[in-house]
C-alpha cells in the first residue's frame, strides 16, 4: 500500500481514518481541506486546488482524503486502495455538530490554522451537507465501479467495519 484515496461525505469520518492509517502505515497525510482552505476560511481558487491536488496525485506515496471530484480520474488511476466511507446522513449531521461545538474557536488537525470552528458556518454547511447528500454519494459509487483493477476498493458502512479494516492494516514497511 502506497498510494491510498478516502471518499465520503461530510462528518462520515474520512479525515480520522487518514490519520488513524497514516499512523499505522507511516504514509504521508493529505486533507482536501488543507487544499481547499487557506488561513482564515478563504477559498482557494479552482485552478490553485487543482494544481495543488495534482502535486499531491504526483507523489509516491500519499493517503490523500477529500474530494475535489474534478481530479478524481487522475487520484483512482494512481491509486492501490479506495476507501469510500459512507455513513448515515443523521450520523454525519450529528458528528458535524458535535465536532463544532467540541472545537469551537479552534481549528481541526485537518484544516489549515486560523480556520476556527463556528456555530455560525453551521447552517449553511448543513444546507451543503442536505443538498448534496445524494448526488455525492452516486458519484463515489460510479467512482467505485470505476476503479481500475489494480485498486483495491474497502466500502466502509459502520464503526465496527472501519475496525476490523484497520486490524487488517500492519505497521510502516
Amino acid at each position: 500500500m502506497q498510494r491510498v484515496m478516502i471518499v465520503g461525505q461530510p462528518g462520515s469520518g474520512k479525515s480520522r481514518l487518514a490519520q488513524w492509517l497514516g499512523q499505522r502505515t507511516g504514509l504521508p497525510v493529505v486533507h482536501i481541506d488543507t487544499i481547499h482552505w487557506q488561513p482564515g476560511w478563504v477559498e482557494r481558487s479552482y485552478d490553485e486546488k487543482t494544481r495543488l491536488c495534482r502535486e499531491v496525485e504526483a507523489r509516491e506515496q500519499w493517503i490523500f482524503e477529500g474530494g475535489h471530484s474534478t481530479t478524481w480520474g487522475n487520484r483512482i488511476a494512481r491509486a492501490d486502495l479506495l476507501i469510500w466511507v459512507d455513513r448515515a446522513s443523521a450520523l454525519r449531521f450529528w458528528r458535524v455538530l458535535l465536532r463544532t461545538c467540541l472545537r469551537r474557536g479552534r481549528s481541526r488537525p485537518d484544516l489549515p490554522e486560523n480556520c476556527p470552528e463556528l456555530l455560525s458556518n453551521l447552517p449553511a454547511f448543513f444546507r451543503f451537507m442536505w443538498t448534496t447528500r445524494r448526488s455525492a454519494r452516486l458519484k463515489m459509487k460510479q467512482l467505485v465501479a470505476t476503479a481500475p483493477a489494480g485498486c483495491r476498493v474497502v466500502h466502509l458502512r459502520s464503526n465496527r467495519q472501519t475496525a476490523r479494516f484497520l486490524a487488517t492494516v500492519g505497521g510502516p514497511s
